[in-house]
Parts: structure tokens; sequence; C-alpha cells
């Protein structure tokens, strides 16, 4: 066993198998990565595998491994394996799932049955890798072949016969999701997450790397910490990879690109599944809305003395189609300089894999420690409660998976969440409570021509034109309410082209471009979207006092 402390998870593994509270595992996570192995002769570097030979389980007597590309292994122990009579009847180890788990599992039983007869009795270790493709999920009952062989794997933790003698199994998968229900929900399975790596751990292995890679390290020497800390987020490998690269090019890691680099190498491990949110703005930028920004002020204030206990767990920003609710989330993301992570497309056709991904995301929001998360048209993304019968029921699993997520505690001031979406009455009630959804910002069009002025100056004024507040008067009557910032900025596109390609003063611009101007969104439909934000609002003050009379049952 290793002299240094061990990781929370190893050590959780380590407890429950020595307790005999558990014998079977499932290890899922960050399975694929390098990892600092804390041995008796000094710390190394090593795979997952190594970190259970070498440091879990030294003092086994058998180790065998099995994966679908290799088959059976024997990693350790090979002269008491070879002593079985069936190996020397078939020498030769099968590598298909079903015949490799059968070929397992007897000698697991023959290992035990010699024990029970008054032999001794051999510690028994077998890692299972990739598990999820031997015994994938699948929702077919009448799959015999694989539900057989997902059985004989769970009898591995559940057989009176195995359970007495000294045997642990272990298995490895990405995401507990993609792997067989039969195996997931066995009661006797110990489930462990294998998180990304800690800052302590990433420089430690920093530490073992300095003399590897001099160069690519140099502006770090003696700050491998802080290196550490902003590297968080990032596999041990991606890591190495970067320093692998950086050294090959004879060029110092900087600190002024590092931040770029990790956002690109985490949207690489994800997938896809997330980006992140350039902040290029601040709630400066954000036209009116005075009392929203006091209060996300006020939040950012909070988050920045780290008084955790006075933040929300998240935002829900509604409004019109067209009213700048992404664009009011990155300008809080630009205020409070700390990331805003996006959740992409994470549904998948295949069983298992749209909460498999959604696995993969947690993992890394958990390791970022403070973000945003953002998810944009929240009603189509978070799925339904009751989802009937037309998905299989995968929309209700991903509410199940969200909703937790989302109410937990221990994220409280760490992860917040932010929802966006144009129709809030189509998000399920229960993900809005408090608790998860703590502060509702409703987002609207101006109410009036002179916001609507107003709104089309500040906009125009970006492109470098400039409106007197004398025009307002000659402009007034062709002036829409209801402008959103969307249709907003299209005018002012639109009247920035006018002035320069008719040589226009900005004024005459702007009425030219009013004379013929169209809604793109139907009235009636802001009306509803309008009412629906003004219904959601968590403090009346964030409603303008030109919107209060919207609201359901006050007409």
């Amino acid at each position: 066993m290793a002299t240094s402390p061990l990781p929370a998870w190893a050590a959780d593994l380590v407890a429950q198998y020595e307790s005999q509270a558990a014998s079977q595992f499932l290890l899922y996570g960050n399975v694929d990565d390098r990892f600092v192995l804390p041995l008796p002769s000094g710390t190394e570097l090593g795979s997952l595998s190594e970190f259970l030979l070498k440091v879990l389980m030294p003092r086994f007597d058998v180790v065998l491994s099995y994966d679908l590309g290799n088959g059976i292994r024997v990693d350790k122990g090979g002269e008491h394996f070879s002593q079985w009579p069936a190996l020397k009847e078939h020498p030769e180890l099968p590598r298909t799932p079903r015949a490799a788990i059968e070929t397992l599992t007897r000698f697991f039983r023959y290992a035990a049955n010699l024990a029970r007869l008054g032999k001794p009795a051999l510690h028994i270790g077998c890692l299972v890798h990739a598990a999820q493709l031997v015994a994938p999920a699948d929702p077919s009952a009448t799959d015999y072949d694989l539900n057989a062989l997902a059985l004989l794997m769970r009898d591995w933790g559940t057989e009176e016969l195995l359970a007495d003698f000294p045997l642990v199994t272990i298995l490895m998968a990405d995401a507990i999701n993609d792997l067989h229900p039969l195996i997931v929900a066995n009661p006797r399975v110990a489930l462990v997450k294998v998180p990304l790596p800690r800052p302590e751990d990433l420089e430690a292995a920093f530490g073992l790397l300095t003399s590897k890679y001099a160069t690519a390290l140099g502006e770090f020497k003696g700050a491998l910490g802080t290196l550490a800390a902003q590297m968080t987020g990032v596999t041990l490998q991606a890591a190495e990879n970067l320093l692998k690269l950086k050294e090959y090019k004879k060029a110092a890691l900087r600190g002024d690109d590092l931040v770029a680099v990790k956002k690109g190498i985490v949207e690489k491990e994800c997938q896809d599944l997330i980006e992140f949110v350039e902040p290029k703005r601040t709630l400066d930028d954000v036209h009116g809305q005075d009392a929203v920004k006091e209060w996300l002020r006020q939040d950012i204030a909070l988050w920045r003395q780290g008084d955790r206990e006075a933040l929300p767990m998240g935002y829900l920003v509604c409004g019109p189609v067209g009213t700048g609710k992404t664009f009011l989330v990155e300008c809080i993301a630009g205020e409070a300089g700390i990331p805003v992570v996006k959740i992409r497309n994470f549904r998948d056709k295949w069983v298992g894999s749209t909460e498999g991904n959604l696995e993969k995301i947690f993992r890394l929001l958990h390791a970022l420690d403070r973000c945003f998360v953002f998810i944009d048209e929240a009603d189509q993304a978070l799925g339904k409660r009751e989802s009937g019968t037309s998905d299989s029921g995968l929309s209700g699993r991903i509410y199940a998976m969200i909703a937790k997520e989302m109410s937990d505690p221990d994220n409280r001031g760490r992860l917040l969440w932010v929802l966006a979406s144009s129709r809030p009455d189509l998000i399920e009630v229960d993900l809005k409570r408090p608790g998860r959804i703590d502060v509702k910002i409703p987002i609207f069009p101006t109410a009036t021509a002179q916001e609507s002025f107003d709104l089309l100056c500040a906009l125009v004024k970006r492109r470098g034109l400039t409106l007197a507040d004398t025009d307002f008067r000659a402009l007034a009557a062709k002036l829409p309410t209801l402008l959103t910032a969307g249709a907003a900025e299209a005018l002012a596109v639109k009247v920035y082209r006018a002035v320069k390609t008719r040589r226009l003063a900005a004024p005459e611009a702007v009425a030219q471009s009013l004379a013929d101007y169209q809604p793109p969104i139907a009235r009636e439909i802001l009306e509803v979207q309008i009412r629906l934000a003004v219904d959601e609002a968590s403090e009346w003050e964030f409603v303008p006092e030109a919107f209060r009379n919207r609201r359901s049952g006050t007409r």
C-alpha cells in the first residue's frame, strides 16, 4: 500500500473493500487519464490500471484484466493462474465477451472452492477496461446473450461463494449510463467516481515533469501551484501533451496564452459538448435594465467576497425573442470575470449516450469549480419530468439528472446555473423553484418611443454615428414601440449602411430606415412573451411600470 495519502476516490474504494462492504466496484469518470502514483519507492506517473496494480493491489496473488482488444491478460500471478486445470486443457484464452466472462467466472469459482476445501485462499483481482463495450446499455429485454453476460459479471459481487472469497472486481467506464443496467443497478456494486485532477494533483504531476519539460515549464519555475490552479479542469494527459508540444517547439508555456490554451483543450476533450462564452462585455454595455444591473452587481460583489451562502443557485433570464438574453449573460460573465460554459447539444441517438454526455459535462463543471453554466433555449434542452413513451423515457432521465445537479447545495457559490428562454412556461415548474433557480430576470422590449430612440442612439453610437436629443421630435411618430434589442441592432446596421452608401446624415438615414420598417416578430407573439416574462419575475422592481399591467389576472 502507498505511504502517501491516497486521493479521496481511492481511499473510499479501499475502505469499502477492507470493511467487506463491497467487493465489486464500478469506476467511472476520468478513467482514461494519467495519475500520480504514490509508491513506497517514490512518486511516478502512470495509468489507472498501474495505479490499481501498484498502489492498491501490490499484495494480491493474481490480477487478471480483460478488454475487447486484448482479451484476457494475466497482469500478475501467472504461476498461480497456470495451475488451473481448465487452462491446461484449453490454454488459448478466449477474447469474445461472453466466452471471456464465462472463463473468468469459472476461474473465480474454482479458486473459491479450493479455499472452501481448506487450501490457502488466493487474493484475486480482476480489471475490466472499457466495461461499457463489454456489457453496453441496451433497452432490449430480449437480448438474452448480453443479459446473461451482464448477470455473470453481476454475480462476481453477489454470489455467496465469491462474496466470502478474497476477490475484487473493478469495472472501468467513462460513464455509468453507458453500462448495462443490470450491473449499474446492483445494490452490492460500489459506484466510485474518478474526478478530473485537483490543483494539488496537477502541481504534483508538474513537479515530476519539470526536468523532462524544462523549457516548456520555464516561466513557471517555482510557481507550479499557480500553473496548476490555472489548468484546473484539464486532464493530466492533456496537460502533458501540451508540454510535449511546447518542448518540441522549444517554447515556454506562458501565462498570457494559458486561458486560450486551456479552453481549447477542455472543448476538445468534451467532444464539442460545451463551449466557453467569451466575456468581452460588462453590464455597462446593457442599455437600461437599471434594477436588474444593480441586483446582478450585488451578487457579483458577494461572489468576489466568497460569500457563498448569499448567492443564488441560478438565474432564469426570460423575455421575448430578440431582447438580448444571451447578450446579458455575456455581460454578466465579463463583469464577474469568470468562465461561462455554454452547454451545447448533448443529446445522442444511441442508448445511454445522452446520459453519458451529461456525466462528462458535470465532471468538467465540478473540476472548473467556479463558473456560470449557461443553457440557451432551456425550454427545449432540459427535458420533461413525464415524457411518455415517445422517446423511451430519455427526456425524463435528462430532466432528473439536471434537476439533481442544479439542486446540489454543495454547488452554491461555485456553479451558478443560467437558463434563458422566451417560453419559460414550457420549463418544468420544479426546475424553476427556489433552490434551483432563485432569481428570475425578465428582459423587455421598449415601452415608449423615447425608449426606442434612446436604444437606437446607443447602437448607432457604437458605429460612430450620433443622434442629438433634438432629433427625437422629428422621428417620434415613426419610432416603433416594443422594439427589441435584436430588431434595434438590425435597424442600426441599416442606418449605418444608408449613411455610408447614400451619404445621408444620421437623422435622415434613421427616418428613411423607419419609413418601411416591419417588426420581425408579430405584436401578438410579443405580447404573449411579455406577459410570460412579467409572470416569471422574481422581483417586482425588475418589471418596468409600463408592463406591470400585463401580469396574468390584472386585465
